[in-house]
């Protein structure tokens, strides 16, 4: 193969110094895989939201679908997928999570931060998504030392019928790194997005795949640093690797961006 045609040089992460609202349309549209922001957090507003987290207790995503295991605070939609829609488990668990996050006691909600810092050049607010009229999840933080298999998103592929109170046009994940550990902790993204035969590759029971699905698909790593956030394309196959020498604690949600060009969020 001519080397000119080894590269897709739409497929890659692209490193800012804010979310610019056409960088936002790049990543819509397909002209870049992924968003990077340094410095999105300060060190102090990273230290203060992690030493808060530091001082409760995390609970685990399911873990008999997330394997190894992943730790999270706060709630995470794809935990409450019953026949195809969300379960009314989901509320009760959202009205919790709010209030445990409230009773961190920080000086500034963190997910409303990072949807004001997301939005600002954007003509729309960014806010919290509503499913049936009722707000969904701010958000979750993750703390995935084991890693995350290869899996994708796609909540219009996870859920059947209307799943949020709007057109949904395409999804985007964001994340906002606290802490990071000294080797380790890398997203891997491949230029692969799912196909049925895939699923042979798709252990029973698990949301993951074995690395296998790639095959040789193109990728890139992109290794985490602390106050930085990013904004990926998550219908491609993606992975988090094992960290090593220190925790790797992110705030994290999901993102639509809707038939008007909003961009509403998730958890």
């Amino acid at each position: 193969m001519d080397p000119a045609y080894d590269h897709d040089p739409f497929f890659e992460p692209v490193i800012a110094d804010r979310f610019e609202r056409r960088l936002i349309a790049d990543l819509a549209a397909g002209r870049c895989a992924a968003i990077r922001v340094p410095g999105f957090f300060s060190p102090d507003e990273c230290a203060l939201v992690l030493d808060a987290l530091l001082k409760v207790e995390f609970a685990t995503y399911g873990r008999q679908r997330v394997r190894p295991e992943v730790m999270r605070f706060g709630v995470g939609v794809s935990d409450y997928r019953k026949n195809g829609t969300i379960s009314d488990d989901y509320w009760t668990a959202v009205d919790e999570s709010r209030r445990a996050w409230d009773d961190l006691k920080l000086p500034f909600d963190p997910f409303e931060l990072c949807r004001s810092r997301l939005g600002a050049e954007l003509p729309q607010p960014v806010e919290v998504a509503r499913h049936g009229g009722r707000p969904m999840g701010a958000g979750v933080a993750r703390e995935p030392n084991q890693g995350f298999l290869v899996h994708f998103d796609d909540a219009q592929r996870e859920f059947s019928g209307p799943f949020l109170d709007a057109d949904i046009i395409c999804q985007f994940a964001f994340n906002l790194y606290l802490s990071v550990p000294d080797e380790g902790g890398e997203t891997v993204v491949w230029r692969h997005r799912w196909h049925p035969a895939d699923d042979k590759h798709k252990p029973a029971g698990s949301y993951g795949f074995e690395e296998s699905v790639v095959g040789d698909a193109e990728s890139f790593h992109m290794r985490p640093r602390t106050g930085e956030a990013v904004l990926l394309d998550p219908r491609n196959f993606h992975a988090v690797r094992p960290s090593n020498g220190g925790r790797r604690i992110a705030l994290g949600f999901s993102v639509s961006m809707t038939d008007t060009g909003q961009l509403l969020t998730w958890g």
